[in-house]
C-alpha cells in the first residue's frame, strides 16, 4: 500500500510540475537565463574512426522518428526536414495514445534524439535517413518471435502507454550497447567524446524506460494476460539468441545468479557480473534490429537495409 500511494504521488508530483506556468521574474525566465554556448570544437573524428562513429546514425534515425511520431504525431520532415538528407520517410509511424506524463518523457526523448543525429552529422559526414519500417505489424512480428506464437490481437505499439512503454525497450538499449562496444576501438578524443555524451544519453532513456516498466512488472498487458516483466524477459531472451554472441540483454526480472552480486532478482538496469554495460558489435546490432540473425539479410525495422560502409559492406548485392 505504501509503494501504491508513493507512485501515485510521484506521478502526481510530475504532472503538477508540468502544470505549473514559468514566471519571468524566476531564475528561469527573462532575461536571466541564457542558453549554454558549447565550446567550439577543437578536434575532429580521425579517419580511423569515421565508420564506427557514422554506423549510429542508423539507430538515432530510427528512435528520432519512433519518439517523434509517438509523442507528436509526425517526424523528422516536419520538424528537421535538413536531417534527412531526403531519405524516405518512415514508414506506417504514428502518434501513440499516451497518457500526459509519458508523452512528455517521449517528446523529451525526441527531441533529444534530434540532437543526436545533428551531433553525429556535425562530426562526421553520414548519410540519409534509411528505409525504416516503425508499423504495428514490424513490431507485432518482433512480439511474436520473442513469444514463439502470434499474439491475437496482434500487439500494436501505438495503443497506449504500457504498449509504447514495452516497443521503447526494444530501441535505446540496442543502441547504447554500440556505444559501450564502439568505444574502446575508437583512437581519437573527438570520437570518444561524442560516443561518451551519446551514451550517457541513450543509457538515460533506457534506465528511464525500465524504471516505468518496472514499476508496472507485475501488470498484465491487456488483453494477452502477459505479465508487463515477462514481455521484457522474452525480448531480452530473442535479442540474445539473434545476437549470437552469449547474455548481453536482460529482463526486468531475472534469477538471483543473473541480479547485482547475485543477491536480487529486480533488475531495473542491465549488466554483466560486475553490474557493468554490455557492449556489442556492430553486426551483432544488425542481427538484430534486422529481426532475422543475419547481418547480411536486411528487414525488420530496416526493409532495405541500414546505411554506411559497415552496414552496406554486409549486403551480398551491394
Amino acid at each position: 500500500m505504501a509503494t501504491s500511494h508513493l507512485v501515485c504521488f510521484s506521478s502526481l508530483t510530475a504532472v503538477l510540475l508540468l502544470l505549473l506556468p514559468f514566471s519571468h521574474s524566476s531564475s528561469f525566465g527573462g532575461d536571466r537565463y541564457r542558453p549554454r554556448r558549447r565550446p567550439p570544437a577543437i578536434a575532429k573524428v580521425p579517419q580511423s574512426d569515421v565508420d564506427l562513429v557514422e554506423f549510429p546514425l542508423n539507430l538515432e534515425y530510427l528512435e528520432a522518428e519512433f519518439f517523434l511520431f509517438g509523442a507528436l504525431g509526425h517526424g523528422l520532415d516536419v520538424y528537421a526536414p535538413n536531417l534527412t538528407d531526403g531519405g524516405p520517410p518512415p514508414i506506417g509511424a504514428r502518434k501513440a495514445n499516451l497518457d500526459l506524463v509519458t508523452r512528455d518523457i517521449v517528446e523529451q526523448f525526441a527531441w533529444q534524439e534530434v540532437g543526436h543525429v545533428k551531433a553525429i552529422k556535425n562530426n562526421v559526414k553520414g548519410f540519409p535517413r534509411p528505409q525504416l519500417d516503425l508499423s504495428p505489424a514490424s513490431f507485432a512480428k518482433v512480439i511474436n518471435d520473442a513469444f514463439g506464437k502470434s499474439l491475437s490481437p496482434p500487439f500494436d505499439p501505438y495503443a497506449n502507454s504500457i504498449n509504447y512503454l514495452i516497443a521503447c525497450y526494444l530501441i535505446p538499449y540496442v543502441g547504447l550497447t554500440g556505444y559501450v562496444g564502439a568505444n574502446p576501438k575508437l583512437q581519437g578524443p573527438a570520437s570518444r567524446h561524442l560516443v561518451a555524451g551519446l551514451l550517457a544519453v541513450e543509457s538515460g532513456q533506457d534506465a528511464i524506460i525500465r524504471g516505468l516498466l518496472y514499476e508496472r512488472a507485475l501488470v498484465k498487458v491487456h488483453p494477452y494476460g502477459i505479465s508487463v516483466a515477462e514481455f521484457t524477459n522474452r525480448i531480452s531472451v530473442l535479442r540474445n539468441r539473434l545476437g549470437g554472441a552469449g547474455v548481453k540483454d536482460e529482463g526486468l526480472v531475472v534469477p538471483k545468479e543473473l541480479g547485482a552480486e547475485k543477491r536480487v532478482r529486480g533488475n531495473v538496469l542491465a549488466g554483466d557480473e560486475f553490474s557493468l554495460g554490455y557492449g556489442r558489435t556492430p553486426e551483432e546490432i544488425l542481427r538484430i534490429v534486422y529481426g532475422g540473425g543475419n547481418e547480411s539479410s536486411p528487414g525488420g525495422f530496416y526493409p532495405k537495409g541500414a546505411q554506411g560502409r559497415i552496414a552496406r559492406s554486409h549486403l551480398a548485392y551491394m
